[in-house]
């Protein structure tokens, strides 16, 4: 009888924390941190999917078709590889 009444007084606590904590009173540190945490600006690669193109590669990574094909000479728009890696900036 006794862990019953354990997890019943337990999980009317949790209830209790949940409905009766104010949201807004959580500190917004993960918001601090986000702003302050920035991706790396060195060079960031995509791996080529079956089925992948030129155009749906730029359109997936927002990167413009003329970028993808100054930083990949060696690619071709007409025969990409699958696993080959380009290189988006």
């Amino acid at each position: 009888m006794a862990p019953a009444a354990f997890l019943a007084a337990v999980t009317l606590a949790v209830v209790c924390v949940r409905v009766f904590w104010p949201p807004h009173a959580a500190p917004k540190v993960e918001h601090a941190q986000r702003q302050h945490a920035k991706a790396p600006q060195g060079p960031r690669f995509y791996r080529v999917h079956p089925g992948d193109t030129l155009a749906r590669i730029a359109a997936r990574t927002k990167t413009p078709i003329a970028r993808l094909q100054r930083l990949n000479p060696h690619a071709q728009p007409t025969a990409l590889f699958i696993g080959e890696r380009l290189r988006l900036r």
